[in-house]
């Protein structure tokens, strides 16, 4: 499976199975999942810890897996919270882009950090 070719919907499935074969629902609550994103947040942060440069191509090939798996984390527990809260990603996400663009328009906010 590559990003160009598996949709938000195929990996929420895969979520899906992958916790119900395993009995976790009972244990994916809202607040637990929510916290686990944030305990994972923060360990893709710690590779990034102390380093002058934060580019991938500064990054050795260990650091670089690290980065990928603390990410893959991230968004497994993501799609684990939406498929409790049975919400859309895809238009979440859209919304959320939408009024980001009204709020930084790019005549305003091109090249700047805020």
């Amino acid at each position: 499976m590559v990003d160009a070719t598996t949709s938000v919907g195929e990996l929420r499935e895969h979520v899906r199975q992958f916790v119900h074969a395993r009995d976790w629902e009972r244990f994916h609550s809202p607040k637990d999942l929510a916290m686990a994103i944030s305990i994972e947040a923060s360990e893709l942060l710690e590779v990034f810890l102390w380093r002058e440069s934060a580019t991938l191509a500064d990054l050795s090939s260990e650091d670089r897996l690290a980065v990928e798996e603390e990410l893959a984390d991230v968004l497994i527990y993501g799609f684990s919270l939406a498929n409790v809260l049975k919400m859309d990603l895809s238009e979440a996400m859209l919304a959320k882009l939408k009024k980001d663009e009204a709020k930084y328009p790019p005549d305003r906010y091109r090249g700047r950090a805020r």
